[in-house]
């Protein structure tokens, strides 16, 4: 039963969760509001995110700062495993490789999508690649996240 300590998350699995954020019937972490990030396919294994990177996020040379390519490319890979995990249990990246292979440019939709390559009862590894509309390819990432689970 659900009381004002409770947020029913506890009941949902990482895949509910994820699926309920593409549906609207829960809000995305308020982590895009800074980086403007949408969820729009959530399945067993493969997240995709819509993301767009704009004047906030510029390094001191103009272009579009190498902390936004991280940002998002940690959150696709971690949402990732996060729907391959039972209701109540956590997760967080432990390692995160990230190749910055061409410019982003501002005000344009990317899409970056993600699939886990395996799923442990510790360890889940994803990969992740940052695209156009067009297929141009801007970042690629591996990622390693800790499962936490109650003993």
């Amino acid at each position: 039963m659900l009381n004002e300590k409770t947020t029913g998350l506890e009941l949902l699995s990482g895949l509910e969760l994820m699926q309920a954020m593409v549906t609207g019937d829960f809000p995305h972490p308020s982590m895009s509001e800074v980086v403007p990030m949408k969820i729009t396919v959530a399945e067993y294994g493969k997240v995709i995110f819509e993301a767009m990177a704009d004047e906030r996020h510029l390094n001191p040379l103009g272009g579009v700062h190498g902390g936004f390519f991280a940002t998002v490319m940690d959150l696709v890979t971690g949402c990732a495993v996060h729907t391959t995990l039972e209701p109540n249990v956590g997760y967080g990246t432990i390692d995160l490789h990230v190749k910055m292979l061409k410019a982003i440019p501002q005000n344009i939709l990317l899409i970056a999508e993600s699939r886990v390559i395996q799923s442990g009862y510790s360890l889940g590894i994803s990969e992740g690649s940052l695209k156009d509309k067009q297929g141009n390819l801007y970042a690629h990432a591996t990622a390693t996240c800790m499962i936490y689970r109650d003993k």
